[in-house]
């Protein structure tokens, strides 16, 4: 059983396209949704996976080139054979049932939604539904210090989003909205967490200034129609030319979304320890001081789909 939890933002840094495969309806290749909801996710095997995938890259595996926390957090990585060793106990084998992993991840959700604005570029949008399950998550993580929970149709003091005092345009809807202590506190929130400390000044002003709570509804409506929806084609060769039946629409959950996961830890499921000697915190520290800044998460890689940048949730 896991005992320990960590939440880490995913920030969509490219157009992320977490498919399921093909769907008979309007997109040919949907993302991933909650089925109760339809709120867009990425499945937590998905994510795994391609945490894993940044931990057993050729420049560690083979080149033994590891972060310089990792090793200072561990230094009998350097041995031969100790990395590799980590990495399975972890994340679990890669052949066979030997034991389980000692590392789990919960499902990717949606947290922050961009949506185009009349002024401002775009708002992140988000609603209470959301912002509750987010809280109750930090909950379960043990996290001490959490955001208020604003009412539906808030901005926060200073937005930037307002046509006049109470009105702002989303797309071709205009809300009308009140400004809300609360949500100004969430805003200073989330700007001073899911963005690192240096170097994002720009975008830490821009959420403090452009977060918007909508209603649950409106919120699951935007999230539902606003995705971004590519066509794409398949070139004969020969002849310079589509192939046929080869035209078909890939869905992607667009730049600057920003969603949640928690990583979460248990002592190593086998005899053999390793350098995961203390359990849980361990193992923890492990996946936490080895995690790259910068993901490839789901498909296209090939043509720059699903850059992530991730942030771990830091406790002030």
């Amino acid at each position: 059983m896991f005992k320990l939890a960590r939440p880490f933002f995913i920030q969509v840094e490219t157009p992320l396209h977490a498919g399921y495969g093909s769907d008979l309806g309007v997109v040919d290749l949907p993302i991933q949704r909650e089925r109760h909801t339809g709120i867009p996710k990425v499945e937590s095997s998905s994510l795994k996976g391609c945490i894993r995938e940044a931990f057993t890259g050729t420049e560690r595996m083979k080149d033994n080139s590891l972060p310089a926390a990792l090793v200072k957090a561990f230094p009998g990585l350097t041995e031969k054979g100790k990395y590799k060793e980590a990495v399975n106990l972890a994340f679990g084998p890669e052949e066979g049932d030997l034991h389980a992993g000692a590392l789990g991840f919960t499902d990717a959700r949606l947290l922050l939604f961009p949506i185009r604005a009349m002024r401002g570029v775009f708002a992140w949008v988000t609603c209470p539904a959301v912002i509750y399950r987010f809280i109750q998550e930090l909950n379960m993580a043990g996290v001490k210090q959490k955001p208020p929970q604003p009412a539906a149709r808030t901005v926060p003091q200073n937005c930037g989003l307002l046509v006049d005092n109470e009105r702002l345009i989303l797309e071709e809807y205009t809300l009308e909205v009140k400004h809300d202590a609360a949500c100004t506190a969430l805003a200073d929130w989330l700007a001073g967490h899911i963005f690192p400390a240096g170097g994002y000044d720009y975008w830490q002003e821009k959420m403090k200034r452009n977060l918007v709570v909508l209603e649950d509804d409106d919120f699951r409506d935007f999230v539902d129609l606003s995705t971004e929806v590519i066509t794409r084609t398949r070139i004969d060769s020969i002849t310079g030319t589509v192939k046929e039946g080869a035209l078909f629409t890939e869905e992607y959950l667009p730049q600057e979304s920003v969603l949640y996961s928690l990583a979460l830890a248990a002592p190593v499921f086998n005899e053999n320890k390793g350098i995961f000697g203390e359990g849980e915190k361990a193992v923890l520290s492990f996946w936490q001081q080895g995690m790259p800044e910068f993901l490839q998460l789901g498909a296209n890689a090939t043509i720059g789909k699903g850059i992530v940048r991730i942030k771990v949730l830091e406790e002030d």
